[in-house]
């Protein structure tokens, strides 16, 4: 079942126009599930989200889909996924983190996320939508550390209703230039290089951090 599923992932510009003919209407329902999967559950943001975006404007444009019950399929999987993410941590985050990773994650790193958070939560969960990971991680992080509720609702909408509109629209538009459409699946490619650069970067960081803070802890 798993390579199934990374291929429908790899080849979703193959995919999706198939599952849209076999699904139909039901096609919307599927979408709705993996773009609330990949913003809203910590543990799935291997899911494809700027690459299915992109794709299904592409779709929309053949006639296969409708562009505005597109957007607002992704609008709002994208909205209740980061309300999802963010109750996550609020309820079950740093309790969890604090058990189960005592020697990781410690009150000063939970204390200096909320001070970065209380500055910059804004424009780090409106930016963070647009980078694969991040998107996901963040919500959960500004539950965890109790980010003001109506700040965070604030700039969760915002970003979701430019990010879903801004790459399904650039689908919908690009998609019908041949040079893109007889390379997409380099394009798609590219999406998933960006992710798991990503993905390691964000790991990266974490160590980075969590050995600088060590570090000076002991000198």
């Amino acid at each position: 079942m798993l390579p199934g599923i990374l291929d429908f992932f790899i080849h979703i510009d193959k995919a999706l126009p198939t599952v849209s003919e076999q699904y139909g209407l039901l096609t919307y329902l599927i979408l709705f599930t993996i773009i609330l999967l990949e913003t809203g559950v910590i543990i799935t943001p291997f899911l494809p989200g700027d690459s299915l975006l992109f794709v299904s404007g592409m779709i929309a444009a053949e006639g296969s889909l409708d562009i505005q019950l597109l957007w607002v399929v992704f609008i709002t999987a994208a909205i209740c996924g980061g309300v999802l993410n963010y109750w996550t941590g609020r309820h079950l985050g740093l309790r969890v983190l604090l058990q189960h990773f005592p020697s990781i994650v410690r009150k000063e790193h939970v204390t200096r996320a909320y001070e970065y958070l209380a500055r910059y939560g804004g424009k780090t969960i409106f930016f963070a939508r647009f980078i694969p990971l991040l998107r996901t991680f963040t919500p959960f992080l500004a539950g965890v550390v109790a980010m003001d509720y109506r700040r965070f609702t604030l700039y969760n909408i915002l970003s979701a209703l430019i990010w879903a509109i801004l790459m399904t629209s650039a689908g919908y538009l690009l998609g019908t230039i041949p040079v893109i459409q007889d390379n997409l699946s380099f394009f798609i490619m590219v999406f998933i290089v960006i992710t798991i650069v990503s993905v390691v970067l964000f790991i990266v960081g974490i160590i980075r951090a969590v050995f600088w803070y060590d570090k000076n802890l002991a000198a």
